[in-house]
């Protein structure tokens, strides 16, 4: 067969059609991951960023957000702020998690801690550190925030109300520290800060429900710190309201006694915080009247807040001590500046007394000083040797007048019985330093000299005479022994003669006792005789 007889193969154009099945496989792959990541977008909610000191604890992508330990975000970046000093952390808030992402919302870092309130965050020493979220009560969006650096003492929708609280010192109390109702705690302290004017603490504090509502317009405060334990004129005091207040410190509040609580204080009420509780319960004490009492003496013992008393009331506290030099009289005063309440005064008297800034008030202590109102230092406690100022009357002080125009006005004082002691135990000991003790020292000596040679002349001469003389007389008394023997003839006269003498005194008695009866016997003679 040969090739020439081939026919020749016919080209037909190729039909047009689908596309291979294969290429729908990536497509839809493609579609499938569009989908996802939309809806991965859509699932999100929005980023929000926390500033803390340090990152400690948290890794990017593995830090989880939590409230209520429900996992509300990751933390998706970490990055230091611009001035290096801070960092900050993107979190990546959940779509139901966009309601956080409000004004007042708290971010802070779940970690074991030791605080006031105890030990926390143990959880994370296995699973990790993680941030904890407080959500806010407003609506307004807000995307940066400032981390926290301690857990938040009260959450939002704690059941409660806070307080503000104005005092003189923070004394030992921190954030968290307990704060009692009748020795129970009710509460704790959730912050604190200067006072604008510098001169005191602004403490505020949560107190929680049920206890709240013992909280009234006239609830007291006071610190409760530690162990309060106190020497001064009144004595040792010690008290403390629980072991946990030892350590950590705290505060508490209460009604006075006899007084009901009354109506319930509201949300952040402005309270004074005492510095314990007899501060706390005294009655207001109204407008202070200054007085300043000047004193010869040492002040050694006299503090600042030391009580200015009145034959057993207090009427206010020694507020400031100082020096003066006078120039005229070349010495030293001891200027002692003091705070009275009247007041106190008042609510004790059974008549009403006029107030101090008035022409009464005026005439009275012109009155009271002139029949010997003074001051006195005192002794308070032998042991700590605190002293007080005592006002008192002294009628036999010497005259005084007070200048009632005079701000402040300075009462007259008296010296205390130890300093006129002192003063005495003075005057007698210059009086026998000038007793010539040496001279009167060299008379004994000599008359004590001449003593002894007496004494020696006694034992050489007067003895031996002494003797002999003893001799003679004790033969004189065996003479008269012998002499008086019943026996002897002398013995027997001397009886003979004391029978006649009896029987001449009987004879005489009985002349006496008829004469007695017939005294007309010494004229006429016994009856019966002849004339």
């Amino acid at each position: 067969m040969h090739l020439s007889n081939l026919s020749p193969p016919e080209l037909k154009p190729r039909k047009r059609w689908l596309p291979s099945l294969i290429w729908l496989v990536p497509l839809i792959s493609a579609l499938i991951g569009v989908a996802l990541v939309a809806r991965s977008i859509a699932d999100k909610g929005p980023v929000v960023t926390v500033t803390f000191n340090s990152a400690e604890g948290m890794e990017a992508g593995k830090t989880k957000v939590k409230y209520k330990d429900v996992e509300i975000g990751t933390v998706q970046g970490i990055r230091l702020s611009g001035d290096l000093r801070r960092v900050l952390v993107s979190v990546q808030l959940d779509k139901d998690a966009g309601k956080f992402a409000t004004q007042g919302t708290r971010f802070w870092v779940v970690r074991p801690r030791i605080g006031a309130n105890g030990i926390s965050g143990l959880g994370t020493l296995l699973s990790g550190a993680y941030i904890g979220v407080d959500i806010g009560r407003s609506t307004t969006s807000q995307t940066a925030f400032l981390g926290l650096e301690n857990p938040p003492i009260v959450t939002t929708g704690q059941p409660g109300h806070q307080y503000t609280l104005r005092g003189e010192s923070l004394g030992s109390i921190d954030i968290g520290a307990p704060i009692f109702y009748h020795r129970i705690q009710a509460g704790q302290v959730v912050g604190f800060s200067l006072d604008p004017g510098g001169a005191g603490v602004i403490v505020n504090v949560f107190v929680n429900a049920p206890f709240d509502r013992y909280v009234s317009a006239n609830t007291r405060w006071w610190h409760a710190s530690g162990v309060d334990l106190r020497l001064d004129s009144s004595g040792l005091k010690l008290n403390t309201q629980s072991l946990a207040t030892v350590v950590v410190g705290g505060l508490a509040f209460q009604s006075p006694a006899g007084q009901d609580a009354g109506e319930p204080a509201a949300d952040k009420a402005v309270f004074r915080l005492a510095a314990d509780e007899a501060d706390a319960m005294r009655e207001p004490d109204g407008q202070p009247l200054n007085v300043v009492m000047r004193f010869d003496q040492s002040l050694r013992g006299l503090s600042v807040g030391a009580p200015v008393d009145l034959r057993g009331i207090v009427l206010g506290q020694v507020t400031d001590i100082g020096i003066e030099y006078n120039d005229a009289q070349k010495s030293f005063s001891m200027k002692v500046s003091m705070a009275l309440y009247p007041d106190r005064l008042s609510r004790r008297s059974s008549d009403a007394l006029p107030a101090p800034d008035t022409p009464g008030g005026h005439e009275l202590l012109e009155h009271l000083v002139m029949e010997g109102l003074r001051g006195q230092l005192r002794t308070g406690s032998l042991i700590t040797g605190q002293l007080y100022v005592a006002l008192d009357m002294f009628p036999k002080a010497p005259r005084a007048s007070v200048d009632v125009r005079r701000s402040p006005i300075e009462l007259p004082t008296v010296p205390n019985t130890l300093d006129e002691l002192q003063v005495q135990v003075a005057d007698i000991a210059r009086k026998l330093d000038q007793v010539p003790f040496d001279r009167i020292g060299a008379n004994l000596n000599g008359a004590l000299e001449n003593a002894n040679r007496l004494f020696g002349h006694m034992d050489t001469e007067v003895v031996p005479q002494a003797r002999d003389t003893l001799a003679a007389a004790q033969k004189t008394f065996s003479t008269a022994e012998s002499t008086l023997r019943e026996a002897a003839p002398m013995q027997s006269d001397v009886q003979d003669a004391m029978q006649q003498l009896t029987r001449t005194l009987q004879s005489l008695n009985a002349l006496a006792d008829y004469l007695e009866r017939h005294p007309q016997a010494l004229l006429f003679g016994k009856k019966g005789d002849t004339p």
